[in-house]
C-alpha cells in the first residue's frame, strides 16, 4: 500500500468555543459533525490546503496557530491531521455542509462526530480550558 493522502481539518477558536460543521455527504457521514477542512493536493503545504478549504467550505479566512498531536486514518488511503486556527476575514458560512455550529469546551461531546475527528477532541478541549 502506498502513502497516504492527507486530510487537514481546522479547528478555528473564537471567544473559547470551536467551529464544527455538519456533514452533508457521503450518506454514511451525512448528519455527523467534524472539523472543516479537506484533502491536501499534490505540491500543496499542509497549512496552504487548509486556508484553501476553509475559504471554500466556508467562505472565511483563517490563521493557522498550531497543530494538535498525532493523525488518524480515513479508511486505507487517508490520514487526517488537525491544526487550531483563528478567525481573520469573514463570517463561516457553510457551503458544503448543512450547519455549523459553535462548541465550548463542555458541549463537544454534544454533538455526533466522525471518527476520525474524535482522537483530537481530548487535547484540544484541555488547550480550551487552560487560562
Amino acid at each position: 500500500m502506498g502513502e497516504r493522502q492527507l486530510v487537514v481539518g481546522a479547528a478555528i477558536v473564537r471567544s473559547g468555543t470551536i467551529l464544527t460543521a455538519r456533514r452533508l455527504w457521503p450518506e454514511a457521514a451525512a448528519g455527523r459533525w467534524e472539523f472543516p477542512g479537506g484533502k491536501v493536493e499534490p505540491g500543496e503545504s499542509a497549512e496552504a490546503a487548509l486556508e484553501r478549504e476553509i475559504r471554500e467550505e466556508l467562505g472565511c479566512d483563517v490563521e493557522l496557530t498550531g497543530w494538535l498531536d498525532g493523525a488518524a486514518a480515513i479508511g486505507e488511503r487517508h490520514e487526517l491531521r488537525v491544526a487550531t486556527a483563528r478567525l481573520v476575514a469573514g463570517e463561516p458560512t457553510p457551503h458544503e455542509h448543512d450547519l455549523v455550529r459553535w462548541l465550548a469546551p463542555d458541549e463537544l461531546d454534544d454533538v455526533d462526530w466522525l471518527e476520525p475527528d474524535r482522537p483530537f477532541l481530548a487535547e484540544l478541549r484541555e488547550r480550551m480550558m487552560e487560562p
